[in-house]
């Protein structure tokens, strides 16, 4: 296993931080002043970006912010592991919120995943601008075309 698969393995978003535990977070958090904080704070899990990926095929168009994606299908199990990396401390947050929804799951499992309830739930879309909305829909479409390339 090479260094960046292993980082992908290791990457805690999805795995060791569930999306329970995000919902958790929002209900026990009062304002968004603290809901920004943690999503920073999520932000900061993500792990080291590989330099050398920093090319433009892994650059996620339609972002107001630079962003970064990588994947990595595991051959055993067939799941799809996901790097994301930006610029911008709050959409390395949002990034890894994507992480802990997609993360680890299969191409075809991450498809009928409904992403959109998921931000509706926190209601980030009324708490973000709209261009940063519009880069959390192209990180989304992006893997959604890298997942539905490795169902095919």
């Amino acid at each position: 296993m090479t260094a960046t698969e292993q980082q992908f393995r290791d990457n805690p978003l999805g795995k060791d931080v569930t999306l329970d535990d995000v919902f958790d977070a929002f209900e026990f958090l009062d304002d968004w002043e603290e809901r920004y904080a943690y999503i920073i704070d999520l932000g900061k899990q993500l792990p080291p970006f590989p330099d050398d990926e920093r090319v433009e095929e892994n650059y996620v168009h339609g972002c107001q912010s630079q962003v970064w994606l990588i994947h990595h299908q595991d051959d055993s199990d067939g799941k799809l592991y996901l790097m994301i990396d930006s610029d911008a401390m709050i959409v390395r947050g949002l990034a890894a919120i994507i992480l802990v929804a997609l993360n680890g799951k299969t191409p075809r499992d991450l498809l009928t995943t409904d992403i959109d309830e998921l931000f509706e739930r926190l209601d980030l879309f009324r708490h973000i601008s709209p261009t940063r909305g519009n880069g959390l829909r192209a990180m989304i479409s992006k893997i959604r075309d890298i997942a539905a390339e490795q169902a095919a």
